[in-house]
């Protein structure tokens, strides 16, 4: 063999070796990869079967399921054998599933993902809502689907408990009295709740949408606009009050609670507004305000009276005694008369002031008003002149009232004064009465008032009626509309004053150029009429013999009183003091017939000194004097029974008549 042969044959040799090598390499380097690939697999399934959501794998079109996770099994509740072998109808309710099988059939397959919100069913039949993704894969040639599906249980129970949240929210937002609104940087409203609109008296919600908060001509006359917007640079929250005309025309006053609204930690993006209409409360506030002003008032004019009393006792006393003294002749008589009349001028001024202040004396009895109407009728037309007719309105079933006819005369006469003096070139004149109840809402918005049932006398006018600021006036004493020298003003809180102590209720309704109706509520009578037949006949004036304590700390009315007395034949004993009068009691050795005392008096008051002296002297009648009424002798004005009371200012003649009715009794 020759050299080249041998050297051939060890080539290919080494060449079968070399191949030989290399396809061990490509094997075993093939086997690596398979083991790699089979790893990442391993990995993946793992991966797959760990995650929360289920997945399944559908071969196109047929769409059979090839493959499922683990969690598909826990969801559904199925082994993984017994998932593949259901059908695709098994899995999803039939909508779906007919969706489905139209996307895997058709030409051009799902195409781009499809996100359903489904109802997945377990083995044992339980229903839980799951949102699936679907998508569509090819491998190796072959098209799949592969679907995703989520539990969403408790975004379900989430989303339904804020929907649930959100309507709560909602309705009590639309339920509620208050005016909600929301308003942005700009000043417009967002959004607002249907009360808001009827507290401004707007026409609709879109109306008052369209109201720029900042730039609204009432609200920037009212400071408003500039509350709010201070508000939202402040980043603080306020409450204020508002006045606020609308231009729709109604007034009201606002209270609002304005909240600036932030974006979670971020700056404030706006304000929320709580509107409240207090309008009816501001009103009876001011009710309040005017009725203690008016009891402040009245206590004053009492006090006053009452001293002024004191005075004009003196006055009128005198002024009598000396008349009577006077020959028939003399011209110092035309003086005294004058004085006279000038002190009675001032008694009536203080018998205004005192009813204003519900301190007179009632006399108290069962009284139709329509007989007091008929009566004054005559008067009246005389009084208001021919100009004015005079029309009567009067309920033929009308209930009494326990009244004093002598005030509710009174009343009708400062009612026609005020009326004809508002209608100066003529008019008409109404006197109505009418049954009628006073129920509690009614009460509610005049809380001077008891519900009840009412006996009503309204006086009606077509003058020139009044604004607002002299209806808040008009029973304040000494206020009048008139000229200097034309009223004392003192009409008006003189009918306030009798128809309180009446136990009633004024309402006034006026409008400038439209008149004015006032209307006067006395509580009908309850029970019987009251009986006034037991009260004892006037006697006539008689001269005295008996013995009198006067007990009266004003030294000007109890000497006055003494020498009175004097004159009139009595023998009378001046005490200045409660101490003083017990004293006198205990120490002097003769009988006393009467014990005359002020009701009000330092120490104590005069009831309470009879009391006490009637167990030293329990044969001796007792006559109080005073400028005014007191509880402890009266109840709401009207005289106890079996009380002997003599009202100042008094004169000679009254006081000798009151002294023979008390002497004179058995």
């Amino acid at each position: 063999m020759s050299k080249r042969s041998e050297e051939n044959r060890g080539f290919e040799a080494l060449r079968e070796k070399i191949i030989g090598l290399g396809e061990r390499s490509a094997r075993k380097s093939y086997y690596a990869k398979l083991k790699e690939n089979i790893a990442e697999l391993e990995r993946f399934r793992a991966l797959l079967d760990q995650t929360t959501d289920s997945i399944f794998l559908m071969q196109a079109p047929s769409g059979r399921l090839v493959d499922v996770n683990e969690s598909a099994c826990r969801q559904l509740e199925r082994s993984r054998e017994d998932l593949l072998s259901l059908p695709v109808e098994a899995l999803w309710p039939n909508s779906i599933s007919e969706l489905l099988m139209g996307l895997l059939r058709g030409p051009h397959g799902i195409g781009n993902p499809q996100i359903l919100d489904v109802d997945m069913v377990t083995s044992n039949g339980r229903r839980f809502p799951a949102e699936v993704s679907f998508r569509q894969v090819n491998f190796n040639d072959t098209d799949y689907v592969v679907a995703v599906a989520r539990d969403v249980t408790e975004r379900k129970i989430a989303e339904e408990a804020l929907r649930e949240s959100e309507h709560r929210f909602r309705t009590l937002v639309e339920s509620c009295p208050l005016g909600i609104a929301f308003y942005d940087w700009e000043g417009r409203i967002v959004e607002l709740n249907p009360a808001l609109p009827e507290i401004m008296g707007s026409p609709s919600q879109e109306a008052t949408k369209a109201i720029n908060l900042f730039t609204f001509p009432p609200m920037v006359e009212g400071g408003l606009s500039e509350a709010l917007y201070k508000c939202l640079v402040s980043e603080r929250p306020f409450v204020g009050e508002f006045p606020y005309t609308s231009k729709w025309g109604k007034d009201l006053h606002m209270r609002l609670h304005v909240t600036p609204i932030r974006l979670g930690e971020k700056r404030v993006i706006g304000g929320q507004i709580l509107v409240e209409d207090i309008t009816e409360s501001k009103r009876l506030e001011e009710q309040v305000r005017q009725k203690a002003k008016l009891e402040a008032i009245g206590r004053l004019a009492g006090g006053v009276a009452h001293d002024f009393n004191n005075l004009l006792t003196a006055v009128l006393g005198y002024a009598n005694m000396v008349e009577q003294q006077l020959p028939a002749e003399s011209p110092m008589r035309d003086k005294l008369v004058q004085i006279s009349l000038a002190a009675g001028r001032a008694t009536s001024l203080t018998g205004q002031l005192l009813a204003f202040s519900r301190k007179q004396m009632l006399n108290v009895r069962s009284l139709n008003l329509n007989q007091a109407v008929t009566e004054f009728e005559d008067m009246v037309r005389r009084l208001i002149g021919e100009d004015i007719d005079v029309a009567t309105l009067l309920d033929p079933d009308l209930r009494n009232v326990p009244a004093d006819a002598g005030q509710i005369e009174q009343i009708l006469m400062n009612l026609a004064v005020n009326a004809r003096d508002s209608m100066p070139g003529g008019g008409t004149l109404t006197i109505e009465t009418a049954n009628t109840a006073l129920n509690e809402e009614y009460c509610r918005n005049h809380p001077d008032v008891e519900p009840g049932e009412y006996v009503m006398l309204a006086v009606a006018d077509t003058g020139t009626g009044m604004d607002r600021d002299t209806q808040s006036r008009l029973f304040e004493p000494f206020f009048t509309t008139k000229a200097k020298g034309l009223g004392t003003g003192l009409g008006m809180s003189t009918v306030y004053g009798v128809v309180k102590q009446h136990r009633g209720h004024i309402a006034v309704y006026s409008e400038p150029g439209r008149g004015t109706i006032i209307r006067v509520y006395l509580p009908q009578l309850d029970g019987p009429p009251a009986d006034d037949t037991e009260r004892l006949p006037s006697k006539p004036p008689r001269r005295g013999h008996e013995t009198i304590l006067v007990v009266e700390d004003e030294e000007m009315v109890r000497t006055l009183a003494c020498e009175a007395l004097e004159l009139l034949g009595y023998s009378p004993l001046s005490a200045a003091s409660p101490s003083e009068a017990i004293r006198v009691c205990r120490t002097f050795e003769g009988r006393i017939d009467l014990l005359l005392t002020d009701v009000v008096l330092p120490q104590m008051d005069g009831r309470s000194l009879y009391d006490l002296l009637s167990t030293i002297r329990p044969d001796m009648k007792v006559l109080y004097v005073s400028g005014y009424t007191e509880d402890f002798i009266v109840h709401r004005g009207v005289l106890e029974k079996g009380v002997n009371f003599l009202a100042k200012p008094f004169t000679m003649e009254t006081l000798a008549t009151k002294l023979g009715e008390v002497l004179g009794e058995g």
